[in-house]
């Protein structure tokens, strides 16, 4: 069952912290998305906090001193954890118990303000970790746009493949290389061959990004035992933005016969925080019809629900910053715009066919949409597309021209969503900047 709208989706509520108020933030109080924290002066292990505004509220700290009794037990218990995996393992019911409380506290009209604001910290006072304990990390390829795209480049009559339309694609990649916003990304090494004859071992010089979003697991499966899809939606917790950078020329040379490996696991950026599903009620959508002639989903994977309300409106963006834009003080460049509607899979698509196996999906476990890529020249979501395949540069407002990335590059990806009658909701930025390859 999707997660309805309630009170906690008002509108018209506001926040006794101005700065959730604001036209323009990510986080008001109708977002409440969930990450992990400290002062960047503590040494201390990691806590959970919601954002609000440009605050955290300390969950642990509001825990110990009562104030989130109303949502039960072992919500509380799960609060004054060190990861949100255990709140994540609570169910959504609990977590919709923890939203309803929060809304409560930090209302305008809250009588409980003098206690919450001694639990409250500025988030640039903070250093903001990876969200949760991802124990699994899968990426999909479920832009039907993006894999054209791509296709087209290495087999132009042919460009997707026969299984595409009937298999949400994937393939499980490296969580110990997933990084929190901000970390820098080294430019990886590795082989790449552009001849017959010419081998080589040297740093990657086709670096992409890819504009995803992530959805993380919250209550998981037994190992054995599928996930209906007409359950799937209780057990994805939220979702973030994802940047899951390539080494297309590392990919190519290693990608057959078995797919991708070191031209990906290298580096994966995600934002800090995870919007939750209830959170983004408002923007669901129907899912994007198949075009006339595909073939419909399988039984396993069709729910008329899903088909209704399974899609989610979210708008993303690319944006770039050169090293000489930055010392320059010129503005990140925009690459793209592409709303997440546009996608060939629905996310409970995705959990189910992952678990259809039988497949165990644990509580933290990060699941990310491919590249979002849409039909529009605007709408590409790497630089494979862009510049087709590095065949045309493009220039950033310094002079410089691109292909694919350089050292000093910076690359920004942004996530909001937006309908008539409910407020503006945001996912916070998702940044990264190549280092040179370490040889």
């Amino acid at each position: 069952m999707i997660a309805g709208i309630n009170a906690t989706h008002n509108p018209d509520k506001k926040s006794w912290i101005a700065s959730a108020n604001l036209p323009d933030a990510d986080f008001p109080l109708q977002n409440l998305p969930f990450g992990r924290f400290r002062r960047v002066t503590s040494d201390k292990s990691p806590r959970i906090g919601v954002a609000i505004g440009d605050q955290i509220l300390d969950l642990a700290a509001c825990a110990e001193q009562g104030l989130l009794e109303a949502a039960g037990g072992i919500v509380v218990r799960a609060c004054q954890d060190t990861s949100i995996n255990a709140l994540m393992r609570t169910g959504s019911q609990a977590a919709s118990s923890l939203r309803s409380s929060l809304h409560d506290l930090l209302v305008e009209d809250s009588t409980r303000q003098a206690a919450v604001s001694r639990n409250l910290l500025g988030i640039a006072e903070t250093e903001l970790f990876v969200p949760s304990k991802i124990g699994g990390y899968t990426d999909f390829y479920a832009s039907i746009h993006h894999a054209t795209n791509v296709g087209r480049l290495f087999r132009p009559d042919n460009p997707l493949l026969p299984n595409y339309k009937y298999v949400p694609i994937a393939y499980h990649g490296r969580s110990s290389s997933i990084v929190v916003s901000g970390t820098p990304v080294v430019r990886p090494s590795g082989q790449q061959r552009s001849g017959e004859n010419d081998l080589r071992f040297a740093p990657s010089r086709r670096l992409d990004y890819e504009l995803e979003a992530g959805l993380y697991i919250g209550q998981g499966n037994a190992l054995g035992t599928p996930i209906p899809i007409t359950e799937s939606a209780q057990h994805i917790f939220g979702f973030s933005l994802v940047n899951d950078w390539s080494a297309r020329d590392i990919q190519s040379w290693e990608y057959q016969p078995l797919g991708p490996f070191l031209g990906k696991n290298f580096g994966t950026t995600v934002s800090p925080w995870i919007v939750t599903s209830e959170a983004l009620a408002p923007f669901r959508v129907a899912a994007n019809p198949r075009p006339a002639g595909d073939p419909a989903p399988l039984p396993y994977l069709f729910a008329e629900e899903d088909q209704q309300h399974g899609a989610l409106n979210i708008e993303l963006e690319v944006l770039i910053a050169s090293e000489k834009m930055r010392q320059q003080g010129i503005a990140p460049h925009r690459l793209s715009c592409v709303n997440f509607n546009t996608m060939y899979w629905t996310p409970a698509q995705m959990v189910t066919h992952h678990a259809s196996n039988g497949c165990n999906l644990e509580p933290g476990d990060l699941l990310a949409s491919g590249t979002v890529s849409g039909p529009e020249p605007g709408s590409l979501g790497s630089l494979l597309e862009i510049t087709k395949g590095g065949r045309d540069p493009f220039t950033v407002p310094s002079g410089e021209t691109r292909t694919f990335l350089e050292d000093g590059d910076e690359v920004i990806l942004r996530g909001s969503c937006s309908a008539p009658g409910f407020r503006r909701i945001g996912f916070g930025e998702c940044r990264g900047v190549i280092l040179p390859a370490r040889v």
